[in-house]
């Protein structure tokens, strides 16, 4: 399938639209994502254990401790 996006006057919009449904366009308003997709997409989020964690805080300790030069 082919996303396609156009710009249409607005007194046409109605009609074009009427016409694109009958071909069996589907119609996606802008700004809306459609509910699966946005399912899907959260799917593949990486989940974090508390192990992945550790080394974040270790090395933030370590960050800490570290004392500029003096010149």
């Amino acid at each position: 399938m082919e996303k396609l996006t156009i710009n249409i006057p607005e007194k046409k919009s109605t009609l074009v639209k009427q016409i694109l449904k009958v071909l069996g366009v589907t119609i996606q308003l802008e700004g809306k994502s459609v509910p699966s997709t946005y399912k899907q997409s959260l799917t593949k989020v990486s989940v974090w254990s508390d192990e992945d964690l550790i080394i974040f805080e270790e090395n933030k300790k370590t960050f800490g401790n570290l004392k500029p030069e003096q010149w």
